[in-house]
């Protein structure tokens, strides 16, 4: 039995197809960690809004008390008292004062977050959409291979050379 003679192009298809499939390796890994990015700077940002409410809450009780002693001061004849309760009015000013300034913290804070989760988002399904077009290839390429017909092969060179550019593109999105 005599050796079958190997075609050259079919070296270069093993070649083309081992480079598609470490890029969609790449891709896949890429597109996970953004995702997985994405995910924990949602719940980071759902965690301050949380504590943005808490915050809004206790400054709303503040101001209600110190409404309320305003009120009692505005009915004190005793100077005594009046003194005590404008301490009261003034310690709740400074509180007040404080959450709200803690609130516009939380609030840029929150708003980091989502758009650290806005951008992975981004990155991740430029990722996810590199690994369809380069397993396609991949697919393309095996096919070809195993009928031995070029013109697969070229299909799967274009297929994969998209994903790859979506592959580039999950780094420094550009489009």
């Amino acid at each position: 039995m005599a050796d079958e003679k190997k075609e050259k192009w079919l070296n270069y298809l093993s070649f083309t197809t081992v480079l598609i499939a470490v890029c969609a390796t790449l891709s896949t890994f890429k597109g996970g960690g953004y995702s997985t990015k994405s995910l924990l700077s949602q719940s980071k940002a759902s965690d301050q809004w949380a504590y943005y409410q808490s915050k809004s809450i206790k400054l709303y009780l503040y101001e209600m008390q110190k409404e309320n002693l305003e009120l009692q001061l505005s009915n004190v004849s005793n100077k005594t008292n009046a003194e005590e309760l404008q301490k009261r009015i003034d310690s709740y000013t400074g509180k007040i004062k404080m959450y709200d300034e803690e609130k516009v913290q939380i609030n840029k804070e929150a708003e980091n977050f989502e758009n650290v989760r806005d951008e992975s988002k981004i990155h991740s399904e430029r990722f996810g959409i590199a690994v369809i077009f380069l397993q396609v290839s991949i697919l393309l390429s095996s096919i070809s291979a195993l009928t031995k017909k070029k013109m697969l092969w070229a299909i799967s060179i274009i297929i994969g050379a998209i994903g790859i550019v979506y592959f580039i593109n999950g780094f420094v999105v550009f489009f």
